[in-house]
């Protein structure tokens, strides 16, 4: 089977064809860095009106890319939540006519689930694993037993890790995105000068909080005057590295619950676009190696927000024979823990 996957929840226009067997037939993202770079991060409807004018012609691509037609695919599948909701509806939209013009099934793919499963994907990791997802957006540590079935252990109770990378790199002057220019900034630093704090790590769960490291890197930004380049550098690898710290704290606390509730594991999984953070992915590595857990984390390629990871969440539910009705909702917000059974074909 062949699924169309369409994603559009964020500033990312992506579509994808993947074929049942795992064989990725095309896969184009196009990115909206030039529309946002001067606002310094993403505004809603600059982004939703950029998916209407870029999805149909990259759909036209990726099906010339993969050299099949229209009528060969068997699923169309599309984000529909959480994300902004502007460029959401603008996916799934295109996403259902497409499937009623084709007499196809239509597949409401949840974003995070998205990523959740691109490990089964590209490793074929078996049920039940942990589960660090961790974008700008979300912050999460959760059990995946199945497709639609997740516990989650802790969520950010304030602002993502991705959002935090990038307010600190704004303050720093590094412009936009900001979290791959940190960690290229970081490589240069010291990790040991800044003493920041770790919210929570100090308290039992899993919940995380990175408001008040934001803070405090503020309050250190305006207290280093002059700032030279050495002094970013430092700050921005004094910073990585204490996410780093609160990652592990959690994991740490997750492999007791996990212990608590008798639930065996055999793989870590880091995915969402942190995981494309190498310094990060190494330590969340090395701590599962200790945990003697098999470590997965997508390829960069398929970290970030695209389409293969919705064209196979769509497969994942179609396999099980399921699909969604052309009138299903768009959703701003839709946890993982609420997602709910797709209607039977």
């Amino acid at each position: 089977m062949i699924v169309l996957g369409i994603e559009t929840s964020c500033d990312e226009t992506a579509c994808a064809l993947v074929r049942s067997d795992k064989v990725i037939l095309a896969h184009l993202v196009r990115t909206q860095l030039k529309e946002h770079q001067m606002f310094g991060g993403v505004v809603p409807e600059v982004a939703a009106r950029s998916h209407l004018h870029t999805l149909y012609p990259l759909v036209q691509e990726c099906l010339l890319q993969a050299d099949i037609s229209p009528e060969q695919i068997d699923a169309i599948a599309a984000t529909t939540g959480p994300g902004l909701i502007g460029g959401v509806m603008v996916g799934a939209s295109f996403a259902k006519g497409l499937a009623l013009g084709l007499d196809k099934p239509f597949i409401a793919v949840n974003h995070l689930e998205a990523h959740a499963l691109t490990p089964r994907l590209t490793h074929d990791v078996p049920f039940p694993y942990l589960l660090l997802l961790v974008s700008g957006g979300h912050c999460q540590i959760l059990i995946a037993h199945g497709v639609g079935h997740y516990t989650q252990l802790g969520s950010t109770i304030d602002d993502a890790v991705g959002e935090a990378f990038d307010k600190t790199a704004k303050l720093l002057g590094l412009g936009y995105p900001g979290g791959p220019a940190l960690e290229s900034q970081a490589k240069a630093g010291n990790p040991n000068r800044f003493t920041l704090p770790k919210p929570l790590t100090h308290m039992a769960g899993c919940d995380f909080s990175f408001s008040g490291l934001k803070t405090a890197v503020r309050q250190l930004i305006e207290s280093t005057h002059p700032m030279t380049d050495q002094d970013r550098a430092d700050i921005c690898a004094s910073f990585q590295k204490t996410v780093a710290l609160v990652m592990i704290s959690r994991l740490k606390n997750a492999m007791k619950m996990l212990a608590d509730r008798e639930v065996a594991v055999g793989t870590l999984v880091m995915a969402g676009g942190v995981a494309a953070n190498q310094y990060i992915c190494s330590a969340v590595k090395e701590f599962a190696q200790k945990y003697e857990l098999i470590f997965v984390a997508p390829p960069l390629s398929l970290c970030t927000d695209n389409g293969a990871m919705v064209a196979w969440a769509g497969l994942e539910r179609l396999q099980m024979g399921a699909c969604d009705g052309l009138d299903t909702s768009c959703r701003p917000r839709w946890p993982l823990q609420e997602l709910t059974p797709s209607m039977e074909i």
